[in-house]
C-alpha cells in the first residue's frame, strides 16, 4: 500500500492492466483514476465520443469501446505502451466491462467470440452484456450462421443481453433476419441438440439434470401407485431430448431432419432465470380459416424447402393427430434455415387439437378481416392476407422457451411481407417483451399485420409491453388512427411514439361496411409519453380528444409536423389539454407554423403547471412585433414553474437574443434552468452582449441564478472566433454551455443548393 501522494504519481505511468489491477487501492486513497482514463481516450481513440457531457465512467467507456474496436481489428494493441503489456489479455481483461456490443458486416466478431479460445471472454459477456447491436449486415454463410446461433444462445437464452437493435440493411438476409428475431423471442431451433465446441450445450445439460432430479424428487414425494399415472408423469417431465427419442421409438417412423430440429425447439425447458413464464394461452389466427388459407401456409412454405417436401403429404394427412412420428436427425445440428419454417409450422404440429376447436372462431375472424380495432381481430388489408393467408398468426402453445430480450430494435430495416408476418408470429407471444421499436421498416400495408400480432400479444395476462415507437416514410393509415388502435389494444402503454414522413395516397382506401379505429372507444390508458409525428395532416381535436381523455396520466405531449386548419384548432387544444391531463408536465411544438397564433403562445407561456415547452421551428417571430416578444419576457418574469424552455430554428437573431437575458433581471420570479436557443442566426457579437447582460442580471441578484444550461447548436459562431471563445469563456463561468464547431458558410451553401 502506498502513500497517496506516491500512488498519484505512481497512477500516469501503468499500463492499462496495471492502471486496472490499481482501481481499488485508489479508491480507498480516495483518488480518481478518471482523468487518466479520459487522456487514455484522447491518446488511444483519437476522436470525442457523442455526448461525452453524458459519460460518467471514463474507464468502462474506454475498456468497452476498446474491445469492440480490438474485436473488430481497427486497433493495435503495440500502437501505445500503455496497452503493450505480455500480462494484458485485451479481449479477456476488457470484457467484464462491456455492457454493449456491435456486430456489423460479416459477422466476423461472433466468429472470433465463439471460437474456443475466447470461450472464457464469452462467460465474461454472458454476464455483462446488456445491449447487443446489428450493423449494416451482409449475407453469411452457414458456418457463420452457426457461430452466430452459438453467441446468441449464451448471450441471450443464458446470458444477460435484454435488447437487440438492428440497423442500416437496405437488402437484409431473410434466413439470417429470421435467425436473429426468433433467437431474440427466445425460440431456438433445435433445443438441446445445439452443439456448443463439439459438445451438446452445458448449461442445457444442467437445466435438464436438475429438471430430472427435481421430477425424481417430486414423484418420491407423491408416492404415486398408479404405474400407468406415473409414466404420464415421468413423459412430462423428461428431457427434450430423451423425450423425442421415446416419441421416435414408439412411433416407428420419423420427419426430415428439418422438421426435427424446429420441433425439438419447441420442446426445449425453459430457463430458471427467465423473467417472464410463457403464457400457455391460446391465441387464434386472426387472418385466415383454418381449412383453406392455413394449409395453402404450409404448402407454400414446405415448396420452398426440397428437404422438406418429402414431408408434404404426411404434414397434409397427419393434421390433428396428437402425436407425430419423428426420424432421427442424421446429424448434431440442423440447417438454421429450419427457423425461417418456425412459424409457419410449428404451431400446426403442436396444436393441431386447438386448431380444430377454434376453427369456428378463425373462419369467422378471416370473414371479418378489413379493419383493426381494440377488442376485435385485426383484419388488416393486404398486410396479413396476401399468398393464401400463409402467415395466419398460429397458437404458439410452446410451454417451454428460453430466455427471451426485453426490447427489439429495427432501424432502416426493409420488411417484406413475409417477414412482418414471421414478426407478427413472434410478437403474438413475446410476453416479456417491454420495449418495442419499428423505425423505417417500409411496412406499407403490412402495418396491419403487426397490429394483428400486437393484439395477439395484449391478450396474455402477462404481457410486459409498455413502449411502442412506429415511424416509416409512409403512412398507410391516419396517424390518429393508429394511435388509436394501438393505445385501445395497449391501455396499460406508458409511451407511444407514431412518426411518419408522407402520406399515402392509397390511405384513404378501406373497406366498405367495416368500422373504423377512429370509431372505437378507448378504455382508461397508463399512457405517460404520447409523441405523434404527423405526415403534413390537419389538426382535429375531435380526434386527438378521445386519447387525451383516456390518458389521464399524460405528462409528456409532442405534435410534429401538423397543420392548423382554422386559428381556433390550437386553442381547442389548449382547452382539452387543461381539462383532460392535469398532469401534463412537457409539452412541443416541431415544425408548425405558430406565426400567427401569439396568443396562443402566451397562454402556454404562463400555464402553471407546465415544466418544459419546446417551439421548435414554429417561425415564432416570422411576422411578430417589438411587443409580442416583450410579452413574452414579462410572462416569463412572472412563471416560476417553467424550468425549460427550447427555441431552437425560430430566427431570433441577436437583438432577440439579448432580449431574452431579461428573463433573468433581479424583479423576475422566474426559475428557468435551461434555455435552448440552437439555430437561431445568433453571431458572436450578439451572443458576447447577451453574456455581459446575463453577468448585470445575476451580479445584481447577488450572484444567486437557477440558470444551469444553455446550448447553442448550429450558430454563426464562426463568422468571428475570437469573440466567440470570449463569449463562451464568461458564459461557462455562469452555466454550462453546450455548442459545436458548425460551418455556418457551408450549411448556407447547402441551403441555397436545394432552393
Amino acid at each position: 500500500a502506498l502513500p497517496g501522494h506516491l500512488l498519484r504519481g505512481l497512477l500516469p505511468l501503468l499500463t492499462v492492466f496495471r492502471l486496472e489491477r490499481a482501481e481499488g487501492a485508489a479508491r480507498r486513497a480516495g483518488l480518481s483514476t478518471q482523468p487518466i482514463w479520459r487522456k487514455l481516450w484522447d491518446d488511444v481513440m483519437k476522436t470525442r465520443p457523442p455526448n461525452s457531457e453524458n459519460i460518467t465512467c471514463w474507464r468502462k467507456k474506454f475498456l468497452e469501446t476498446f474491445f469492440s474496436n480490438v474485436l473488430h481489428g481497427v486497433l493495435d494493441v503495440s500502437s501505445d505502451w500503455r496497452l503493450n503489456d505480455h500480462h494484458f489479455s485485451p479481449l479477456l481483461h476488457s470484457s467484464p466491462h462491456v455492457s454493449q456490443l456491435t456486430l456489423c458486416n460479416m459477422l466476423q466478431g461472433a466468429v472470433e467470440l465463439t471460437a474456443e479460445h475466447n470461450q472464457k471472454v464469452l462467460e465474461n459477456l454472458a454476464g455483462s452484456l446488456r445491449i447487443l447491436k446489428f450493423q449494416h449486415l451482409l449475407s453469411s454463410d452457414q458456418s457463420i450462421r452457426h457461430s452466430l446461433v452459438l453467441l446468441l444462445h449464451r448471450l441471450i437464452h443464458h446470458g444477460s443481453v435484454s435488447q437487440v437493435s438492428m440497423y442500416s440493411w437496405p437488402v437484409p438476409d431473410t434466413v439470417l433476419l429470421v435467425l436473429i428475431l426468433s433467437m431474440s423471442a427466445g425460440f431456438w431451433r433445435s433445443g438441446n441438440a445445439l452443439v456448443y465446441h463439439s459438445s451438446p450445450c452445458g448449461l442445457c445439460r444442467e437445466e435438464d439434470k436438475a429438471q430430472g432430479q427435481e421430477s425424481a424428487q417430486e414423484r418420491a414425494e407423491r408416492g404415486c401407485s398408479d404405474e400407468g399415472e406415473w409414466s404420464n408423469g415421468e413423459n412430462q417431465k423428461r428431457s427434450p431430448r430423451a423425450l423425442e427419442e421415446a416419441n421416435a421409438e414408439e412411433n416407428g417412423c420419423g420427419a426430415d431432419n428439418h422438421l426435427n430440429s424446429v420441433l425439438s425447439g419447441l420442446r426445449s425447458p425453459p430457463l430458471r432465470n427467465q423473467s417472464c413464464s410463457e403464457a400457455s394461452s391460446k391465441v387464434h389466427c386472426d387472418h385466415t380459416d383454418i381449412q383453406g388459407g392455413s394449409s395453402r401456409c404450409i404448402s407454400d412454405q414446405l415448396s420452398r424447402h426440397p428437404v422438406l417436401r418429402k414431408t408434404r403429404r404426411r404434414l397434409k394427412s397427419a393434421v390433428g393427430k396428437k402425436r407425430r412420428c419423428l426420424r432421427r436427425s442424421r446429424g448434431p445440428y440442423a440447417d438454421p434455415e429450419d427457423l425461417y419454417d418456425f412459424v409457419f409450422t410449428v404451431a400446426r404440429e403442436h396444436n393441431s387439437g386447438l386448431l380444430d376447436k377454434n376453427s369456428a372462431i378463425e373462419g369467422e375472424n378471416a370473414e371479418n378481416w378489413a379493419s383493426f380495432s381494440p377488442g376485435s381481430p385485426c383484419t388488416g388489408r393486404a398486410g396479413c392476407k396476401k399468398r393464401g393467408g400463409s402467415a395466419g398468426i398460429f397458437p404458439l402453445k410452446a410451454a417451454h422457451r428460453f430466455r427471451s430480450v426485453s426490447t427489439l430494435e429495427l432501424f432502416s430495416i426493409p420488411l417484406t411481407g413475409e417477414t412482418c408476418r414471421t414478426l407478427s408470429n413472434l410478437l403474438s407471444s413475446w410476453v416479456s417483451l417491454e420495449n418495442l421499436v419499428l423505425s423505417y421498416n417500409g411496412l406499407g400495408a403490412n402495418i396491419f399485420c403487426i397490429l394483428s400480432g400486437l393484439r395477439a400479444l395484449a391478450r396474455h395476462s402477462d404481457c410486459h409491453l409498455r413502449v411502442v415507437r412506429v415511424s416509416d416514410v409512409f403512412s398507410h393509415m391516419p396517424c390518429m388512427e393508429l394511435v388509436r388502435c394501438i393505445l385501445g389494444a395497449f391501455p396499460q402503454l406508458h409511451t407511444l411514439s407514431v412518426s411518419f414522413d408522407l402520406k399515402n395516397q392509397l390511405e384513404g382506401n378501406r373497406p366498405e361496411g367495416n368500422p373504423s379505429c377512429s370509431e372505437a372507444e378507448i378504455p382508461e390508458s397508463c399512457l405517460e409519453q404520447l409523441e405523434i409525428r404527423f405526415p403534413r395532416e390537419p389538426l382535429h381535436t375531435a380526434f386527438l380528444l378521445p386519447v387525451l381523455k383516456a390518458s389521464k396520466s399524460l405528462q409528456q405531449l409532442s405534435l410534429d409536423s401538423v397543420t392548423l386548419p382554422c386559428s381556433q384548432e390550437l386553442g381547442l387544444l389548449l382547452e382539452a389539454l387543461r381539462e383532460c391531463n392535469p398532469n401534463l408536465r412537457k409539452l412541443s411544438f416541431h415544425d408548425v407554423n405558430l406565426a400567427e397564433h401569439q396568443k396562443e403562445v402566451l397562454l402556454l407561456l404562463q400555464d402553471p403547471i407546465l415544466q418544459e415547452i419546446t417551439f421548435s421551428f414554429c417561425r415564432l417571430f416570422e411576422s411578430s412585433t417589438t411587443a409580442f416578444l416583450s410579452e413574452i419576457i414579462n410572462t416569463m418574469k412572472r412563471n416560476s414553474s417553467l424550468k425549460s424552455l427550447k427555441l431552437p430554428g425560430n430566427r431570433l437573431g441577436n437583438h432577440r437574443l439579448v432580449a431574452l437575458a431579461d428573463i433573468f433581471s433581479e424583479d423576475s420570479c422566474s426559475c428557468l434552468c435551461q434555455l435552448d436557443v440552437s439555430s437561431n442566426c445568433i453571431k458572436p457579437d450578439g451572443l458576447l452582449e447577451f453574456t455581459k447582460k446575463l453577468e448585470g442580471h445575476i451580479q445584481q441578484r447577488g450572484g444567486q441564478t437557477q440558470f444551469t444550461h444553455l446550448r447553442l447548436f448550429q450558430n454563426w459562431l464562426d463568422q468571428d472566433a475570437e469573440t466567440a471563445q470570449e463569449a463562451l469563456r464568461r458564459l461557462k463561468a455562469v452555466c454550462s454551455v453546450v455548442n459545436d464547431s458548425w460551418d455556418s458558410s457551408q450549411a448556407f451553401a447547402d441551403y441555397i443548393s436545394v432552393m
